[in-house]
């Protein structure tokens, strides 16, 4: 009996094995008839079809197969124009959940998605997912990420049946990019969301033991003698803007441009914008920043958030650069103000050139010019204005090299310049990126050797370099990584940094399940290690230890807590505002936990507290976020989100007085109020709602003077 007992446990790990190791084959058929895209699989060219089913769970229990009566069903069909997909999903229609969103939002509902990588090269996916409502979503997948920022033109529809829903879905071969081969051989994935349950499948399984789902694709044959169409876009648009001033009056605006899309080859795109308006953003996130660094914010312009991937490689774009503040400040005479200074400069066109060729090497142009700006000086004896130029005609370009090889593995080289007309600075930064990992997807090697120059009124270079290296798979997992960065590395012009002149050793660990247990269908506890010192001093700048999971019940609610010690006291060396100087940062204890429940139900709500205690006197923080939402209909839904975070006894710099150095000790309150809510007229209408109020106050108690020990000791003079 010993011996039956492990001859089965033998069987049933050979099998498990068995599943994720074998690569899956469908083949297509070639279609001459017109196939309606309707969602009813009613055409005779269906049948005879070749057959993808038998799918396998990614989580929670991955590996686990497919209920047979739940059975997914697909079939592939083409013609000389593009690629059609059945799918056939059982489920008892009561089951089926389809809450109808914006494109691209996942919301609650069920899901179906097909993922073709046209050179089954492991390195970039086109993922076109609808929902059991009839939303569209589609992204582009690359190892490190989906950009859902991407659209493309294509056409679904879905139909509820009794035994489950159906899907149809044509994609024109202008939205995927393939060789000009006679026989296609693509990398093949199906995707199947039950969202009742909250749960995941593939056609082909994706071992979640490995990590990278992209190379774990099936192959899509079949397809001969199609040719890769023409692929130009022209998009044009116009917009009014009608401004009302006591001092100006009302002044209207007309604005009027053209985005132009254009597929050079069936590899490369070109992407353009003439005369750019990007009045139809979002807004920013404003708070008031009491500390060193400037606010990072989002990118909401369209052209450079879709398909922007390639150009991030070594992490140095920061589009925002692009048309923000001027680079300039006017100067200012006696008996002079300023009248109107400028907040952001415009762009007068930009592109980019995008691709990847058979070989596996990325390429990436962009380039953008913006216009002459100027601010307005004001004499209030005499009452004249003249103008100053804060920022002249301005170039910036981006030039990125990604080869990538084996499937999984990438060198890259990455070029940033930004060069202004006339006196003003000018800067170049380049990368080389590297990214190994072993043929099983184990092991990782990665990191990057940065080198920048600055040509302004004193001309400075600088440099950073990475290295890591980690464990990639299994339930137990870690790395060790360091960084270093010089004085005068300096990438703020199309990029954006915060903190130099330091280097820093990183230690982790993590432990994950891949299969539910008794209690969670998911769990993953991490922990770190983390020091910084300054390269000057050596002092330490950081210092802490941290711990933090992640986990879903059996009714997917999402629990997680972390806790981080920081036992030693440190330096902060950028607070002061002066090179060279420091404040002493206390010793301290942080530690959060927050609940999701799940978002299936009507009522659902996320919570957040956060506490820091220092071992200075009083000087801690409290935070709270709290987030309710509520699904009236599969239509509509509003969600409240309110934080509250109370600062007390924090200490902070505040001034100059002479050669000192001024810093108050203050208590700040700050509360938002974010109120957002969509209301679905169909699922491609859709009327949302987004306001937010920001509040904050702040009380200084007492005004410090920084000593050159880091302390700080009473101002007595400074009001």
């Amino acid at each position: 009996m010993k011996y039956l007992n492990y001859s089965i446990l033998f069987i049933i790990l050979t099998f498990s094995a068995a599943s994720f190791a074998q690569k899956r084959s469908l083949e297509a058929k070639r279609t001459i008839n017109r196939i309606a895209i309707d969602g009813i699989l009613d055409e005779e060219d269906w049948v005879g079809a070749d057959e993808a089913s038998r799918f396998v769970m990614y989580e929670p229990d991955n590996g686990k197969q497919e209920d047979p009566a739940k059975q997914s069903v697909v079939r592939i069909l083409y013609d000389d124009d593009a690629v059609y997909v059945g799918a056939i999903l059982n489920e008892n229609p009561e089951n089926i959940m389809r809450e109808i969103a914006l494109r691209d939002d996942f919301k609650t509902a069920d899901h179906f998605g097909v993922f073709i990588n046209g050179y089954n090269d492991g390195q970039q996916d086109f993922r076109f997912f609808v929902s059991a409502a009839g939303t569209q979503m589609d992204a582009l997948a690359t190892p490190a990420q989906e950009d859902y920022s991407w659209d493309a033109i294509w056409y679904s529809a879905v139909k509820i049946t009794e035994t489950g829903w159906t899907v149809e879905m044509k994609i024109p071969y202008a939205a995927i990019r393939f060789s000009d081969k006679d026989e296609q051989f693509w990398g093949l994935n199906f995707y199947r969301e039950v969202r009742q349950h909250r749960q995941k499948f593939f056609w082909n399984p994706i071992d979640k033991n490995i990590g990278s789902a992209i190379v774990q694709t099936g192959l899509l044959t079949g397809i001969r003698n199609i040719t890769p169409p023409t692929r130009l876009f022209f998009i044009p648009y116009s917009s009014v803007y009608v401004s009302d001033n006591p001092e100006t009056g009302t002044e209207t605006t007309f604005k009027a441009g053209m985005d132009v899309k254009y597929g050079i080859n069936d590899s490369f795109t070109l992407d353009a914008i003439l005369v750019p308006d990007f009045g139809q953003t979002a807004y920013d996130d404003v708070v008031l920043n009491l500390g060193p660094f400037e606010q990072q914010f989002n990118e909401n312009r369209p052209f450079f958030t879709e398909g922007i991937d390639i150009f991030n490689k070594g992490g140095l774009l920061y589009t925002r650069r692009i048309g923000g503040p001027p680079s300039g400040s006017a100067s200012v005479g006696e008996n002079e103000e300023i009248g109107e200074s400028p907040s952001k400069v415009n762009l007068i066109n930009a592109l980019k050139i995008s691709g990847r060729t058979n070989k596996g090497l990325g390429i990436g142009v962009m380039n953008a010019v913006t216009e002459k700006t100027y601010a307005t000086v004001r004499n209030t004896e005499t009452g004249t204005n003249r103008r100053e130029l804060v920022e002249p005609v301005a170039n910036y370009s981006v030039v990125v090299l990604d080869q990538r090889f084996r499937k999984n593995s990438s060198v890259s080289f990455a070029n940033t310049n930004v060069l202004r007309n006339g006196n003003f600075r000018d800067a170049n930064v380049s990368a080389l990126v590297y990214d190994l990992n072993t043929r099983a997807n184990s092991y990782n090697l990665s990191g990057n050797f940065k080198y920048s120059t600055v040509n302004d009124a004193v001309n400075t270079n600088g440099y950073s370099s990475r290295i890591s290296g980690s464990k990639t798979s299994g339930r137990y997992r870690y790395g060790l990584s360091s960084y270093y960065v010089s004085k005068n590395y300096d990438s703020n012009d199309l990029g954006i940094i915060f903190t130099t002149n330091y280097y820093n050793i990183n230690a982790n660990c993590s432990y994950r399940i891949l299969n539910p247990t008794r209690i969670f269908n998911t769990y993953n506890i991490n922990g770190n290690l983390y020091s910084e010192f300054n390269n000057d001093t050596n002092r330490l700048q950081q210092a802490y230890a941290e711990v933090y999971a992640n986990s879903t019940t059996h009714k997917n609610d999402y629990i997680g807590y972390g806790i981080q010690l920081s036992p030693f006291e440190a330096y902060d060396f950028y607070e002061p505002r002066t090179e060279g100087r420091f404040v002493k940062i206390p010793r301290s204890f942080y530690g959060y936990v927050y609940f999701s429940s799940n978002y299936n139900r009507k009522f659902a709500l996320d919570i957040k507290p956060e506490i820091w205690l220092s071992d200075e006197y009083d000087r801690n923080y409290y935070g709270l976020e709290l987030s309710p939402r509520y699904r009236f209909s599969n239509k509509l839904q509003m969600i409240y989100s309110f934080n509250y975070g109370l600062d007390t006894n924090n200490k902070g710099w505040v001034a100059f007085e002479g050669d000192n150095i001024v810093f108050t000790r203050r208590d700040r309150t700050t509360i938002t109020n974010t109120l957002s809510g969509k209301y679905s007229v169909n699922n491609k209408m859709t009327i949302n709602l987004a306001a937010r109020h920001y509040w904050t106050y702040g009380k200084n108690h007492q005004y410090l003077t920084l000593q050159d020990n880091g302390l700080l000791s009473e101002n007595s003079t400074f009001n």
